[in-house]
């Protein structure tokens, strides 16, 4: 008997490009480099001035929002975010 996955969903790449297009909503001038590590996890490195004079957890907050939706529901397409780096340039 094989094993069949259900609902897999899309390719790891393809998630990939919805969070980097959801940080880019919300962080228009952000560089954005986010690395597919497996099913649904994901390691995140976001450039942006906005995060000058916030503390780590308010920079991290800014992106976890912007990615909420892909995060939220019974079988989300973001599991978890391995490693989250907020960069100001």
């Amino acid at each position: 008997m094989a094993l069949q996955i259900i609902n897999a969903g899309p390719p790891p790449e393809e998630i990939a490009e919805q969070i980097r297009a959801a940080i880019a909503g919300a962080l228009p001038d952000a560089l954005i480099d986010v690395r597919p590590q497996g099913p649904g996890h994901f390691e995140i490195t976001v450039t942006d001035a906005a995060f000058e004079g916030l503390n780590r957890v308010k920079q991290q907050q800014l992106v976890y929002g912007a990615i909420t939706e892909l995060m939220a529901g019974a079988n989300p397409p973001v599991h978890a975010v391995d490693r989250l780096e907020c960069l100001v340039p």
